[in-house]
């Protein structure tokens, strides 16, 4: 029996009890289905049902503007929401990302339990990572890529990791095929993670020799050509390339000494109350001097650090990022965090349980009620009334759009689905005449305000220009 494992019950039982509220937390996920739009997550359903009705799997459009983001994600949504219909479109987007999170989940239990060789530890494990705050309360569920990005990005650390403790150049090939799933959902940071955890694993001897082997290189030769063929080859002249390099050196552009300066100070702050409560009760434990358990695998828990660290390091010092950059590596900060709380004995790992056991009743009020409250009161139903009223309001007329807010876009996506099968609205080409457009500044300049709408913290304005507005105005 590992040491550091509590010794009240048996690991069986201790397995099966993390196992069952993991689940639980999982599940408390499924109520968000239901939620309206929050935040710019009608971008997903919205650009997959434009790239559905131009009958393209390969440009990415909002609006009908290519706005070159690549396409995994899409590829997912589209046979889902074309056969389930498109108003659940948004609820199949959150369920892709409910089931990413989970399955991070599950391969960090596996890589826990090769590393760690303790199948009640790996269950914990899983359970501390999908109960981190931000995750459980908002970014695992959130129509946002995030969490499948994180799921590819850290499936491919786990396979490196793998094949390099078993020598095995199958995990080497999975490893490859999840960093480059992982670039095809969002972006080439991907390989930023994947480079810094093999950076990482090099240090190790007994790893050095089979990640520095000719099978090792050539398979990441492979690696390094899969972008390329994407950008070069089925792209081609489409600068999206450009535009993704470009995206990233924006961030290293400071907005002032003052302003890089608090972010050095609160971003670790902000990572650190993300990660609550199993952050805070680390702290605690180690504060208090109660991880005293011996580490049996100190080389392993050094390397989980050390790649965590390495990766959080460009985002900390990066003049412009934000906390949900790092999901990614939430799954190892879970096993961290977990081996900590795992070491402090059998008592405060009960403790761990506790909390988060009310960390679960907690969630089922923000979900069951607090936030459909607030969607029903403040934004969210809203965005729903105003696109039916606009739908009525345009009938045959075509409808533009020029607004980018996650306000405008959450209508415009709801417009989208009640007008099928007509086309979506676009963005307003040059000298249109005739029709609706929905606007959030300088809407007098643009037509005759037919409406305006009041959506949580967002003004959206309805304007019309020729013959749509005969009855429109009246």
């Amino acid at each position: 029996m590992n040491d550091t494992q509590p010794l009240s019950t048996s690991a069986t039982e201790q397995t099966r009890r993390y196992r069952l509220w993991f689940a639980l937390a999982a599940l408390t996920f499924l109520p968000a289905l239901r939620f309206h739009f929050v935040g710019e997550e009608a971008i997903l359903p919205l650009t997959s049902l434009e790239m559905w009705d131009h009958g393209s799997w390969i440009t990415h459009t909002l609006y009908g503007v290519n706005v070159q983001h690549n396409p995994l994600f899409n590829w997912l949504l589209i046979p889902l929401a074309s056969t389930a219909g498109w108003e659940h479109g948004l609820a199949l987007s959150r369920l892709i990302m409910i089931v990413s999170v989970v399955l991070s989940g599950l391969v960090l239990a596996g890589l826990a339990r090769v590393l760690f060789r303790d199948t009640a530890f790996a269950a914990f494990a899983a359970l501390v990572y999908i109960t981190l705050g931000d995750l459980f309360f908002y970014r695992g569920w959130l129509a946002y890529v995030d969490p499948l990005f994180g799921l590819f990005v850290f499936s491919s650390i786990a396979a490196l990791w793998l094949s390099a403790e078993r020598r095995s150049v199958g995990w080497l090939i999975v490893a490859v095929i999840a960093v480059t799933a992982a670039f095809m959902t969002k972006a080439l940071t991907a390989y930023v993670f994947y480079g810094a955890a093999g950076f990482v694993l090099l240090f190790r001897r007994e790893y050095r020799r089979f990640l520095l082997s000719w099978p090792s290189l050539l398979v990441h030769l492979a690696m390094v050509g899969a972008p390329a063929v994407w950008l070069v080859g089925i792209l081609g002249s489409s600068g999206q390339g450009g535009r993704m390099l470009h995206e990233v050196l924006l961030k290293l552009a400071p907005e002032g000494i003052g302003a890089y300066l608090g972010k050095l100070v609160t971003y670790p702050l902000e990572t650190f109350l993300r990660l609550l409560p199993a952050s805070g009760l680390a702290a605690y434990f180690l504060l208090k001097r109660r991880v005293h358990a011996p580490e049996p695998e100190q080389i392993h828990f050094r390397t989980a650090l050390a790649i965590a660290a390495l990766n959080f390091l460009p985002y900390w010092l990066s003049p412009q990022s934000s906390v949900r950059y790092l999901i990614p590596l939430f799954p190892l900060f879970g096993l961290i965090l977990a081996r900590v709380l795992w070491r402090a004995g059998a008592a405060d790992v009960h403790t761990t349980l506790r909390w988060l056991g009310a960390l679960v009743v907690l969630k089922l009020v923000f979900v069951l009620a607090a936030f459909p409250y607030y969607q029903a009161t403040y934004r969210g139903a809203n965005y729903q009334d105003t696109a039916q009223d606009v739908h009525v309001l345009a009938r045959q007329f075509p409808v533009y759009s020029d607004d980018w807010t996650g306000a405008g876009l959450s209508v415009v996506t709801h417009i989208d689905i009640m007008r099928l099968p007509q086309s979506p609205v676009t963005y307003p080409v040059e000298g249109w005449n005739n029709g609706f457009l929905l606007t959030g500044i300088d809407a007098a300049s643009k037509g005759t305000i037919v409406k305006s709408y009041k959506l949580g913290g967002n003004q959206l304005f309805l304007v019309c220009r020729g013959a749509a507005c005969e009855p429109a105005v009246r």
